[in-house]
Formats: C-alpha cells, structure tokens, sequence
C-alpha cells in the first residue's frame, strides 16, 4: 500500500505499547513495525526498522542519538517523531519542538487524535493543543522583536567557537553532550551557552536558533 505509515513505537509502559498497537492494527494506512522500551540498542533497532513515524510517551527518549536519526533518517526521508501522553506544558513543549518533535497530543488525548496525528505528522503536518501553539506565535514574535534585527545582527559578534555551538544547540544536545562531542569541560559549555544567549538577545537556548535564522535571514534581504 503506498500510503502505508510504518510506526515504530518506544515505550516503557507495556500497557502503553499494547494499546498503541491494537489501535494501529484496527487502521488499514497504519503499521506497527515494531514496539519495545527504551534501552541501549533502540535506537540500531529504529534505523534497522526505518519507521515513518515515531512514538514515543516520554521526553527523556530524546537522546542526541535518535534526535540525529530522527533528523538525518536511515532512508531517504527523516524520521518524524510523535511525543503522546504529554503535559500541556510550555517548557517540555518547546523543548519538545526543539528537539524534532512534529506531533505533541496531551494526555487526555482519545485514540482517534493520536491515530489523527500520526496521520497528520507522517503528510508533512505538525499536530499540537491550539493552547500549546500560542507559545509558537509568542516565540517568533519575541524573536522579531529581539536586537537580533538591524544590518549589524547578522553577524552577532559570535567566536568561532560560539558559532560551533549552535548547531549542536539547535540539534537540542544538552550542555555534557556538548561538551563531550567538543572535547571541553561542561562548565566551559555552560559559559559559552551564557555569553551566545546575551550577545544574541534571546532568553532560552529554544529560541536562539530560530533568532539565528531570523538575523541571518534578515541580512540576505
């Protein structure tokens, strides 16, 4: 079937992962290609499946080396990544966002919405709570409105060694990953985390590369 959606469910709740699957196995575009919890080899046995989708029901899932697989895909196409059973929370919402997420459904989801949303996310769409998207509009208004505009922001007084940060920050890689991938002492990260947030203007390391591309964007004009 051409419209297939294989979905790839990880989880540690096995209640959790049984009811996902009969949900999907009821749905003739949808298929379980494989549910299991999270452990060391999950995310080998991700790219060995190659799902469309991904489901997960906890952020914590969110290691740097499935938000690469996620964002890089085994295939041609990029894993898209469904987070279900959240909180309608702003902070783990963006963080969420941040990370690759395409699809959040809150916790007092039906199974229709989370069928409806792996639908949605694997056409291309994003799926959120309307109360959660306003946190979206507030973002990029608080970026546009931020130092970054203006002819000089382009090239926001950035070290080399800053301008390396951000796409590991934009990859949502945490302050010791970081630092393990740049061979620097996570304290050392945290100063530069620090000092890329008060040249650039923003307030959260969730807005900063959204404020990067605005500025850059900006600039080519």
């Amino acid at each position: 079937m051409d419209n297939l959606t294989r979905v790839f469910i990880l989880s540690d709740n096995r209640l959790f992962r049984e009811a996902l699957t009969r949900i999907f196995s009821k749905k003739s575009d949808i298929e379980t290609v494989c549910c299991r919890p999270m452990d060391a080899g999950a995310a080998e046995h991700i790219r060995q499946c190659n799902p469309d989708v991904l489901v997960l029901d906890s952020p914590q899932f969110l290691s740097s080396e499935i938000i690469n697989l996620a964002k890089q895909g085994p295939g041609a196409q990029a894993i898209k990544i469904v987070m279900v059973a959240m909180k309608e929370d702003e902070a783990l919402f963006l963080k969420a966002v941040r990370q690759g997420a395409y699809g959040y459904v809150p916790k007092d989801a039906s199974a229709l919405d989370v069928v409806n949303a792996v639908r949605a996310v694997a056409q291309g769409e994003a799926v959120c709570p309307p109360r959660l998207c306003k946190h979206l509009f507030d973002l990029v208004a608080q970026t546009t409105g931020s130092k970054l505009q203006g002819h000089e922001s382009a090239h926001l007084g950035l070290t080399r060694r800053e301008e390396q940060l951000i796409p590991l920050i934009d990859r949502g890689l945490t302050n010791k990953e970081i630092a393990g991938q740049l061979n620097l002492s996570e304290k050392t990260v945290k100063n530069h985390v620090h000092r890329i947030l008060r040249k650039t203007g923003v307030d959260s390391r969730f807005s900063l590369s959204a404020a990067f591309a605005a500025a850059s964007a900006q600039f080519k004009a």
